[in-house]
C-alpha cells in the first residue's frame, strides 16, 4: 500500500513539474550509460560509467592483442618456414581482417555516427591538418603502389595465381574506406555503442599494424624483381612486354616505402579515436582559439633550412645515380656521412637552444588531459628507438674492431651524433607541446604591431571595470540616441582624471614592454622550429627513397653476420623514417604555438 502511494505521489510530482521533467529527460538522452555484466550492480551512475569505459577498453584491447599475436605468429612462421606457411596464407588471413574492418567501418558511417546524440563532442586536438594531409598523401601513394602491383601481376598472369590480383584490390578498398573514416571522423568522441565501436577500432588498428609488419618483413617481391632485373628469372615466368614490366617494377619499388608509413599513421589516428570513445569534453575546453601558420618574420631558419635541404638533395641524387649503375663508392659514403656529421650537431644546438628558451618563457603549462598529445609523446619516444638501436649496434661493432680508416671514424661520429640529436630534439618537441599556445589578438591596443597575449590586458580590464554601466532596454529611440551620444563621450581621455589616465598609460606601457621583451624568444623559437622542420624533411627523404648506407657499409655486416644485421636494420630503419615524419608534425605544432 505504501508502495502504491509513493508511486502515485511520484506521478503527481511529474505532472506538476512537466517542464522540469522534460528538460531532465532531454538531458538524459544526451548521455547514455552502457551496462554490462561487470558493473550492472553499481549504484552510482558516474562510477558505473567509469567502470563501463574501463571494461570496454579492457575487452577491446585484449581483442586487438590476440589478433596481433595471431598475425605475428603467421608472419613469423612464413619467415622461418616458407613451405608450411606461405605468403599466400598470410595474405588470406589479412584479407579476412581487412574485410571485417571494412564491414565495421561501413556500419559506423551509416548507423553509429548517425544515431541521435552519437557525437556530442569533438576533440579539437585529434587529427590535425598535417596528420590528415599525410594520411591522404601516403594513402594515395599506397593505392598507386597496389595499382603497379596489379599491373605487374597481370603481366605475369600465366605463372601467378588469380589471388595475387585479388589481394591488392581488397587492400585498395580497405585503404579508401579507412581514409574516408579518418578524414571525416578522426575527431569524434562517440557516445553510443561504446563497446562495438571500441572493438571495431581495435580490430582495424590491429589490421594496420599487421600490414605494417608484413611490409617491413616481406622482401619476396623485391627479391623477385631484383632477380628479374639480373636476368635470373625462369623462362616459364617471363614478362611478354618488357617495357611495361619495367615501369611496374620501378613504380612498385619507388612507392613501396609509403605503404608502411600509411599503416603507422592510420594506427595512431585509430588509437586516438579509441581513447575518445565515451569521452565528454567540458564546453570551456572544447572551444579555444587556434593559432594560424604564418612564415612572417622567419628568415634565418628558413634560409639555413632550405640550404640544408638543397645540399641533401644533391647528395641523395649522387648516391642514387651510383647505386643504379653499381654499388656506391667509398667517396659517396664518405660524402654522405660527412653531411650527417655536419648537420646533426647543428640540429642538436638548435634543439638545446630552443629548450633553454622554453625554460625562460613566461608561459603556462597545458595540463589538460589530451590523448593526442600523450600519443605524440609515446610515438616520438618509441620511434626514436629504431635509429638509436642501430646506432648502438654500430658503435659496439666499430669500437670492438678498432678500425682506422676515415669511413669508419665518420660512421662512429655519425652514430654518436644521431643518438644525441634524437634525445635533444625529443626534449625540445615535448616541452613545446606542453606549453599554452600564444594567439595574436586582432583587437590588441596600438602599443605594438606584434603584441600577443593569451588573455585581456590590464588596460582593457581597468577600462571594462570602470566603464560598466546598465544598458537600457531596446525600443525607445530617444533613450537609444542619448545613450549613443553618451557612449561617444566615454573616451578615457575626456572622462577620466589625469591621475587615472597616467596610471592606465603606465599599465599599458608595462604590458607592451613585457610582451615586446618576449618577442625575441618567440622569434627564436620559430626560427629554430622551421630549421628543424626542413632538416627532418631531408632526413626523411633520404632513407624513404632508398638511401641506406647501413646495408652498404661492410663493417657491421661482417661483425654481426648478414642475417642478424639485416634484421636489425630492417626493423630500425622504418621506425627511423616514421620518427622523422612524426617530428615534422610535432615541430610544426611547436612553431604554430610559439
Amino acid at each position: 500500500m505504501a508502495g502504491k502511494e509513493a508511486t502515485r505521489q511520484r506521478h503527481l510530482n511529474q505532472d506538476t513539474d512537466g517542464e522540469e521533467s522534460a528538460s531532465v529527460q532531454a538531458e538524459a538522452w544526451k548521455i547514455r550509460y552502457e551496462t554490462c555484466w561487470l558493473h550492472r550492480h553499481c549504484s552510482s551512475l558516474l562510477h558505473k560509467d567509469k567502470q563501463a569505459r574501463k571494461a570496454g577498453q579492457l575487452f577491446s584491447g585484449l581483442l586487438a592483442l590476440n589478433v596481433v599475436f595471431l598475425g605475428c605468429a603467421f608472419i613469423s612462421s612464413m619467415i622461418f618456414n616458407r613451405v608450411a606457411i606461405t605468403l599466400r596464407d598470410v595474405r588470406i588471413f589479412l584479407s579476412i581482417l581487412k574485410l571485417l574492418s571494412v564491414c565495421w567501418i561501413i556500419y559506423y558511417l551509416l548507423c553509429t555516427s548517425r544515431k541521435p546524440h552519437a557525437v556530442l563532442y569533438r576533440d579539437s586536438h585529434a587529427g590535425p591538418v598535417w596528420v590528415q594531409g599525410s594520411l591522404v598523401l601516403f594513402g594515395a601513394c599506397t593505392i598507386l603502389l597496389h595499382v603497379f602491383r596489379i599491373g605487374y601481376n597481370i603481366s605475369h598472369i600465366h605463372c601467378k595465381s588469380p589471388l595475387e590480383i585479388l589481394f591488392p584490390c581488397i587492400e585498395i578498398v580497405f585503404i579508401c574506406i579507412q581514409t574516408y573514416l579518418l578524414w571525416h571522423h578522426s575527431k569524434d568522441c562517440t557516445q553510443v555503442q561504446h563497446n562495438l565501436t571500441r572493438c571495431g577500432l581495435m580490430l582495424t588498428m590491429a589490421t594496420d599494424f599487421l600490414l605494417w609488419l608484413l611490409a617491413v618483413t616481406n622482401d619476396s617481391v623485391h627479391r623477385e624483381i631484383e632477380s628479374a632485373l639480373k636476368g635470373n628469372e625462369s623462362s616459364s615466368c617471363t614478362c611478354p612486354n618488357t617495357t611495361a614490366c619495367l615501369v611496374f617494377q620501378k613504380g612498385y619499388v619507388l612507392l613501396y616505402p609509403f605503404n608502411p608509413e600509411y599503416c603507422l599513421i592510420g594506427s595512431s589516428m585509430l588509437y586516438v579515436m579509441w581513447k575518445n570513445v565515451g569521452r565528454r569534453i567540458p564546453p570551456h575546453h572544447a572551444i579555444h582559439a587556434k593559432p594560424n601558420f604564418k612564415l612572417r618574420g622567419v628568415i634565418y631558419g628558413l634560409v639555413l633550412g632550405i640550404s640544408t635541404l638543397f645540399i641533401g638533395i644533391c647528395i641523395f641524387m649522387t648516391y642514387q645515380i651510383q647505386a643504379t649503375s653499381s654499388a656506391p663508392s667509398e667517396d659517396t659514403l664518405v660524402l654522405y656521412y660527412s653531411y650527417y656529421v655536419a648537420l646533426l650537431p647543428m640540429m642538436t644546438v638548435g634543439a638545446v637552444a630552443g629548450t633553454v628558451i622554453h625554460g625562460l618563457e613566461e608561459r603556462e603549462l597545458d595540463t589538460l588531459k589530451n590523448p593526442t598529445r600523450s600519443l605524440d609523446v609515446i610515438l616520438l619516444m618509441g620511434a626514436a628507438l629504431g635509429q638509436i638501436g642501430i646506432s648502438y649496434f654500430s658503435i659496439v661493432a666499430i669500437v670492438a674492431t678498432n678500425p682506422g680508416d676515415l669511413l669508419d671514424r665518420l660512421s662512429l661520429t655519425y652514430a654518436v651524433s644521431l643518438i644525441i640529436q634524437h634525445i635533444t630534439q625529443n626534449i625540445f618537441i615535448i616541452e613545446g607541446l606542453h606549453r599554452q599556445p600564444l594567439v595574436e589578438d586582432p583587437d590588441a591596443s596600438p602599443a605594438g604591431p606584434h603584441t600577443q597575449h593569451s588573455g585581456p590586458s590590464s588596460e582593457e580590464t581597468a577600462v571594462s571595470h570602470t566603464s560598466q554601466e546598465p544598458t537600457p532596454p531596446p525600443g525607445n529611440k530617444e533613450t537609444e540616441a542619448k545613450e549613443g551620444e553618451k557612449r561617444e563621450d566615454c573616451d578615457p581621455r575626456r572622462v577620466y582624471p589625469l591621475e587615472i589616465r597616467q596610471q592606465l598609460r603606465r599599465v599599458s606601457h608595462a604590458y607592451s614592454h613585457t610582451y615586446g621583451r618576449l618577442n625575441w624568444k618567440r622569434k627564436a623559437l620559430k626560427e629554430i622550429s622551421i630549421f628543424l622542420v626542413l632538416c627532418n624533411i631531408i632526413l626523411w627523404i633520404m632513407p624513404t627513397f632508398g638511401m641506406h648506407p647501413a646495408f652498404e657499409n661492410g663493417l657491421e655486416k661482417s661483425f654481426y653476420g648478414y642475417s642478424t644485421w639485416f634484421a636489425i636494420v630492417n626493423f630500425g630503419l622504418p621506425l627511423g623514417v616514421f620518427y622523422r615524419m612524426h617530428s615534422v608534425g610535432g615541430l610544426l605544432e611547436v612553431y604554430v604555438s610559439s
